[in-house]
């Protein structure tokens, strides 16, 4: 960190006390970015900011209010205690607001080993965006390039509350990847790689990036639309990963508190099937969503949010907790301009004991998604309904490709018909295995 926030959230927080909060808390963010873009053998943009922001949340009585700065002179610090306090006093009363309970604050944080000490220069991004796009570009049946590109990123956190607490932590990003199109005039396909690392060492190779992109676009060329019919549906890790999105949705304090989830009177009930587990870490090391305490100063730890296929704990921050009369689990997240609200760190699903080949040995006609579009997921009733494509499976083995289809079904009869693969691999903040889920609706030509 360039500035010494300790001393600027400290400072903050006296003011607000002496301007009649009762209490506070200050949240400061600091980052650095750099990124370049790379096209059909050219360098495109070079681009890096840095970025400052604070945010200052004070509490009179029931009462509470935001103020957020990114400008860090002394006239404009010294302006926002007073100004956040007259606009609390005119606030409606909130009864579950305030701070976390100081029995529940972070005493001795985790080393999570998050930030790469090394930054890349301008040239090492160039040379890895080059590299990444002249593999996909070097794969038969690669057409055209939408541009390879690689960046880097530093992000710092520090937040202070009234009751004493005062944590910071800070980490890196390196990321890389590259999208391409495969064939010719309408019958072109597009498909595209990517990964991501808190250390640059942990990075997959641009070539092998690149190369996988290009054969994937290939693989996709000459693609069939299928007719309706119930078949099982086989989700990718990527896609898989999507559906422990709409998990933590369901089951996110705020929703449940609202009465707005398809999940909300399960709690202790069979969601998946038997031996299935769903794990939120946000200790694990070097891990994209990894933080030593939440939103609030909480201090957090790995929870089975679906223990042996029941559904075991809700994702609570403060004001959802003390809505249903729990205690905060630790999910709290937030930026400098809002209140905290619940959200996961680094989400998985446990993987399975069988191989993916052998997930998909017995499927006479079904169908493997590789890609989601759309938003058709009702978070009230659990309804699902998406536009997909894929490769078809016939006789246990991937037949063609498919495009133009939807997938449809039931988020709760998904979950309980999911059958998870063996090959989990943590490559991003919310991770899977290859699913199999049972009897779904696919509608096509």
């Amino acid at each position: 960190m360039t500035r010494d926030p300790q001393k600027i959230l400290g400072s903050l927080l006296d003011a607000a006390r002496k301007a009649g909060a009762d209490a506070a808390d200050a949240l400061y963010v600091e980052g650095v970015s750099s990124s370049v873009s790379y096209r059909l053998g050219k360098l495109e943009d070079v681009e890096r900011s840095e970025s400052y922001d604070l945010g200052l949340r004070v509490f009179v009585g029931q009462k509470v209010a935001f103020v957020s700065s990114t400008d860090f002179s002394a006239d404009a610090l010294a302006g926002l205690p007073g100004r956040a306090v007259a606009m609390a006093r005119l606030a409606p009363e909130d009864k579950f607001a305030g701070l976390a309970p100081k029995e529940r604050l972070a005493t001795s944080l985790p080393e999570l080993d998050l930030e790469d000490p090394g930054e890349p220069s301008a040239d090492a991004l160039i040379a890895r965006a080059r590299e990444v796009e002249g593999a996909a570009l070097a794969v038969a049946g690669v057409t055209n390039s939408e541009g390879g590109g690689a960046s880097f990123s530093r992000s710092a956190v520090a937040l202070a509350t009234s009751t004493g607490f005062y944590g910071r932590y800070a980490g890196t990003s390196h990321s890389l990847g590259v999208a391409v199109l495969a064939g010719e005039g309408t019958g072109m396909e597009r498909d595209y790689d990517h990964a991501s690392a808190r250390h640059a060492g942990d990075l997959r190779a641009p070539a092998e990036i690149g190369k996988r992109a290009g054969e994937k676009a290939v693989k996709r060329l000459n693609p069939r639309s299928m007719k309706s019919q119930s078949v099982p549906v086989v989700f990718h890790p990527d896609e898989a990963a999507g559906l422990l999105g709409h998990l933590a949705g369901a089951i996110s304090g705020s929703a449940i508190a609202r009465g707005v989830s398809f999940l909300k009177d399960r709690m202790g009930e069979q969601v998946f099937a038997p031996g299935i587990h769903v794990i939120d870490d946000p200790h694990r090391v070097r891990g994209l969503r990894s933080k030593p305490f939440d939103g609030e100063g909480v201090a957090n730890a790995r929870r089975a949010l679906i223990a042996d296929g029941k559904l075991a704990s809700w994702m609570l921050d403060c004001a959802s907790a003390r809505q249903l009369g729990l205690e905060t689990t630790g999910h709290a997240a937030r930026g400098t301009g809002g209140p905290p609200s619940p959200s996961s760190t680094n989400l998985y699903l446990q993987a399975g004991s069988l191989a993916v080949k052998d997930l998909i040995a017995d499927i006479k006609q079904g169908f493997y998604v590789t890609e989601l579009m759309g938003m058709g997921v009702n978070g009230v009733t659990g309804d699902y309904s998406r536009g997909a494509a894929g490769f078809w499976i016939e006789n246990g083995q991937i037949a063609f490709p498919v495009s133009e289809v939807t997938i449809a079904g039931n988020l709760k009869d998904m979950f309980a018909r999911l059958t998870p693969a063996s090959d989990l691999e943590f490559r991003h903040g919310v991770n899977a295995p290859t699913v199999r889920i049972e009897g779904m609706t696919l509608a096509g030509a």
